[in-house]
């Protein structure tokens, strides 16, 4: 049997107007600002007009460890939403925008999959609004008037080589990790060390992300560090007066974009960041804005629930003042066997044995959520045709074990209609007691809110601090930066810092190789392992299958 690729079934969908959309969001015409017919930003007065508005129920997607398999997570998120709509239930969706380098790469697009995506999928993975963009040009903005400080006189005493602030471009381009600049004499510059990072690992990402405003968006820009004077003290966006530049390249991105799924359900596509560098959320604005439209709102967070769920709950959440009322772990019985040790090529095999080795990673991110963070979870077992009935049996009756329900998720095969089981327990949940709590207090030293997040989250025997890191620790707490959340920089494949370690592993410890401010976000990094911020692409890129024809159809993208 061939099946319709997914960028086939999002050209065959018959869209909506958006202004129809956001009539069905409760969006008055006048907050719409058209980006043709099928996309609209929306006006951030329209988030202060619903001011008095009670919030929806807030509902987070995450996933176990992922792996070549798949999870499915976006494309869950958009079914569920579709689902709850099917219910009757007033619901609207709130994701992330994806990148140009994961989807030139080898990752694809991002908008979901089957009859659960969202559209117009190929303006989505490509360009969309021009956020990413505009981000990148403020980060290039603030590189380009660091330079020029130094090179017209330095009066700040900026140290050449303690800048920590990089350039930014939105693909997958190795080449740039590492350069030198300035070079051609002394008009040219001043020679130094630089690099790159892809515009999803940049601070201004996470920064739009994490504003509440314009006006907290220019607070935030002036405080980010770009490096450090010769006796070692920080030196700020403000110092440089780049903020208000900044702030006026981001006024539009700064406001949530509208699209739609497939089903005509409101979703909000808004920011980006990376999970394994950064916090893995969409915007708080476009949470706040559907919080306020809807009943319920769907959200998710980048990879497994130890890296996207536990920066939603430790920094987006007490950032925002945000309280999740269910939170949905996504997983498949594919998964599952490769965490027990089967090859990618044997997945297709019914191996309870290899399924049940393998289930430990999930019922270790159930019960973390359940456990440590106080929140009503269930499992969504992601359907595939090869899944037997003795496979999902045993998924349910060890979740069960820990008092979690399970859902079987047919969106994409189905759409809302395959989500309307999974939409059912959800509204249940909804309505159970929930006790949110976070992982860690902000009060802690920087090494015990480290040692927790191991502990607790990743099941380590601890932390290991590497010198560098420990005297950037010290200089951190110092500078009055001890306080703040803490986002791991680790792989993602892994509960533990080594992404050969599947499952639930134990008796590890993880190694902290570095720790930075980011004062604009208002977190540290604490990067572990080989995290890269420019990822590179692959021997074939996904890109060399991406075309367009004389009618202007995209072909390609998946």
């Amino acid at each position: 049997m061939s099946y319709l690729t997914d960028i086939e079934i999002a050209q065959r969908c018959e869209k909506r107007k958006i202004t129809e959309i956001a009539e069905i969001a409760g969006i008055d015409g006048r907050y719409l600002e058209q980006y043709g017919n099928y996309k609209a930003k929306v006006d951030l007065s329209l988030l202060r007009d619903l001011e008095d508005r009670p919030d929806g129920k807030l509902i987070l997607v995450t996933a176990i460890t992922p792996t070549p398999a798949g999870e499915g997570k976006t494309t869950t998120s958009v079914g569920l939403t579709d689902g709850l709509r099917k219910l009757g239930k007033n619901a609207v969706v709130a994701l992330r925008e994806p990148s140009l380098g994961p989807v030139f790469g080898i990752k694809g697009g991002a908008a979901g999959g089957g009859y659960a995506q969202v559209v117009p999928m190929e303006d989505i993975n490509l360009h969309f609004t021009g956020d990413f963009h505009a981000i990148g040009a403020a980060n290039n903005l603030l590189a380009a008037m660091l330079d020029n400080h130094i090179q017209q006189g330095n009066a700040l005493g900026i140290d050449p080589k303690a800048i920590t602030w990089k350039r930014a471009v939105d693909m997958n381009d190795r080449q740039l990790r590492h350069i030198v600049d300035g070079l051609g004499g002394r008009m040219q510059g001043v020679p130094r060390e630089d690099g790159f990072e892809i515009t999803v690992a940049s601070e201004i990402m996470a920064v739009l992300c994490l504003a509440s405003g314009i006006t907290d968006l220019k607070a935030r820009l002036a405080r980010i560090i770009v490096g450090y004077t010769y006796d070692g003290r920080p030196v700020t966006a403000h110092d440089l007066k780049a903020e208000g530049a900044m702030a006026a390249l981001l006024k539009d991105a700064l406001k949530p974009n509208l699209v739609q799924t497939l089903e005509g359900t409101p979703a909000f596509i808004h920011g980006g960041p990376f999970a394994n560098i950064a916090h893995g959320c969409n915007s708080i604005l476009a949470t706040r804005l559907a919080l306020k439209l809807s009943d319920y709102t769907v959200t998710e967070a980048g990879f497994a629930a130890d890296l996207g769920a536990e920066k939603f709950l430790d920094i987006k959440c007490r950032a925002a003042g945000l309280r999740p009322s269910a939170i949905v772990i996504v997983a498949t019985v594919r998964a599952l066997k490769y965490h027990g040790g089967v090859p990618k090529a044997e997945l297709n095999a019914e191996n309870l044995e290899a399924l049940e080795k393998g289930l430990p990673n999930l019922l270790q991110h159930v019960s973390n959520i359940k456990d440590i963070y106080g929140v009503p979870c269930v499992v969504a077992v992601n359907a595939f045709p090869t899944d037997t009935e003795a496979e999902l049996a045993l998924v349910e009756q060890k979740c069960r074990e820990l008092g979690v329900n399970v859902a079987l998720s047919e969106v994409w095969a189905k759409g809302g209609e395959g989500g309307k089981v999974l939409a059912a327990e959800v509204v249940r949940l909804c309505e159970q007691p929930c006790d949110f709590r976070f992982a860690y207090e902000l009060d802690a030293s920087i090494e015990e809110k480290l040692d927790t997040i191991c502990r607790r989250v990743y099941h380590a025997d601890g932390v290991t601090l590497e010198p560098n890191a420990k005297k950037q620790l010290r200089q951190l707490t110092e500078l009055g930066f001890d306080k703040l959340p803490i986002c791991m920089a680790k792989t993602q494949y892994s509960f533990s810092d080594d992404p050969a370690l599947l499952g639930a592993p134990r008796g590890f410890t993880v190694t902290v190789r570095n720790l930075k401010v980011c004062a604009g976000a208002g977190f540290l990094v604490a990067l572990t392992g080989d995290i890269m911020t420019m990822p590179g692409l692959p021997k074939v890129p996904a890109a060399e299958k991406i075309d367009v024809d004389e009618n202007g159809v995209i072909t390609g993208l998946f």
